[in-house]
Formats: C-alpha cells, structure tokens, sequence
C-alpha cells in the first residue's frame, strides 16, 4: 500500500496554515514581528516539512520526532524573531497550543461543511474563533491580574508604588536583554531618574516608538514574599496612571 504526495500542493496546505498559527501565535505572545517575517517564518516551516516527507526510508518516529522539530523551530525562530532564551520556549509551546486550538475549531466546523474545497474557510474559521477564544481568556485573566507595592530605590530616593504584575508585558532592553517595567511619570521624576537609553515598542495606534529607561539601585516587590531585584530597568510612561496603578512590573522578574 502507498500514497501519493504532491509535494507542491503539500507546501502550499503547510505554508497556509503555518502562516495562520504564526500569526495567532505572535498575538498571543505579543511579538512585534512584520507581515513580512511571519511569511518567511512560514515558508521555512513548510520547506523544512517537505524536506523531512520526502526522506525514503526513515523510521516512522524519527520522522515523527523530526517532522515537529523541523517544522516548529524554524517558524518560531524567523518568525518570530524570538532568540535562544525562555522566550523561544514559551512560544514553542504556544504554537502547540495555537494549533490545538484551531484544530479543534476546524474539527468542529468540518462536521458542517462537506468538500476539501472548504479547507481554506475551515483554516480561517479556525484562526478568528481560536483569536476570540484567547482574547476572552485574556481578558479575563486581566480582572484578576496580580496587584502588589513595589519600593524603588535610586541613589536615596525612594518611591512606593501600586504596581501591576502586567503577563503582556514583553519590553527588554536591547542592550543587555534583561526586562524592562514601567512606571509613571510622577515616579519618575520623583527618583530623579535620567533616561540612558530608548527602548523601542509597538502599541495600538503606534507601531513604532521609543521610551526612555534608566537602571534604579534596587526594587523590591511586595508581593507573597518581598523579592529584591538589583539594577532593574524601568521605563517612563505618560500614560500609564489607570485604575489606581501606576507601574506595570514585568512577570519574568518574578
């Protein structure tokens, strides 16, 4: 018994949806990648698919076992633009978790809809339900959002902040990668803090900008237990003062 592959058909399908869960996976993950990387994060993933496929005479879990290397790793990797850190973990992890979703999504509606012509719809359906279903999840998780008090500390002065432990926030500093929170302008100024260099980000509304950030002496987050952090970098937001908060602590310093 054997099959039949058309290889240029079989890229095309694996390029499709690598490209949908690339791009439910940057959302998810809150990545800045371009329109332009996710396409080639994508081809690579499918490349690297087909390469592994039309390899004779491999054992079926070796090809199993290289076929989800092969596939993932290459699209987190230019994709995403994510490097070799917990980071690219986590995003490995969430594109698995992108593709559970959307699988099931597209299981859910196959039942409705009768023809291979349908795919690209199903692969569609399953890319927005799956987009809304995480957007629910997120937001819910935000009304439970972690709250705590945070003490920085810079050359003597000190400031007591409400704090925010804020899981969307992905700054780090482009010099030496360490994570980047934000404070208000009123800490700010308070701690006398002199911006040495630009973090770039990208928001709603602002694909492309820039915030100034120092490194404080110490901070310390009062959260179960204190944790005291040496030389965090902080950036300064004009608008972060909301619902009584105003700094955003970012999670991995936790």
């Amino acid at each position: 018994m054997y099959y039949e592959l058309y290889i240029d058909v079989f890229f095309l399908v694996n390029f499709m949806m690598d490209y949908l869960l690339l791009r439910l996976t940057g959302k998810m993950m809150k990545c800045s990648a371009t329109h332009g990387r996710i396409i080639a994060g994508a081809a690579a993933g499918s490349l690297c698919t087909c390469a592994v496929m039309v390899i004779p005479g491999m054992n079926t879990f070796v090809r199993f076992v290289l076929l989800h290397a092969a596939g993932s790793i290459p699209m987190v990797k230019i994709g995403l633009k994510i490097g070799w850190n917990r980071t690219f973990l986590r995003a490995c992890v969430m594109l698995y978790i992108s593709a559970f979703l959307a699988g099931g999504v597209m299981g859910y509606f196959r039942q409705y809809v009768r023809g291979a012509s349908f795919f690209f719809a199903l692969a569609l359906a399953g890319y927005f339900v799956s987009l809304g279903i995480w957007d629910l999840v997120a937001y819910l998780a935000g009304r439970n959002a972690v709250r705590c008090k945070v003490r920085l500390i810079k050359g003597g002065r000190e400031y007591l902040a409400e704090a925010l432990v804020d899981t969307g926030n992905r700054l780090r500093d482009p010099v030496t990668g360490k994570p980047v929170s934000i404070i208000s302008a009123k800490a700010w100024e308070t701690l006398e803090a002199e911006g040495c260099r630009y973090i770039p980000y990208h928001s709603v509304g602002r694909p492309d900008g820039v915030l100034p950030a120092a490194a404080l002496d110490k901070m310390c987050v009062y959260e179960k237990t204190p944790v005291w952090l040496d030389r965090p970098i902080v950036a300064v937001c004009e608008d972060i003062t909301a619902d009584d908060y105003e700094m955003l602590v970012h999670p991995d310093l936790l």
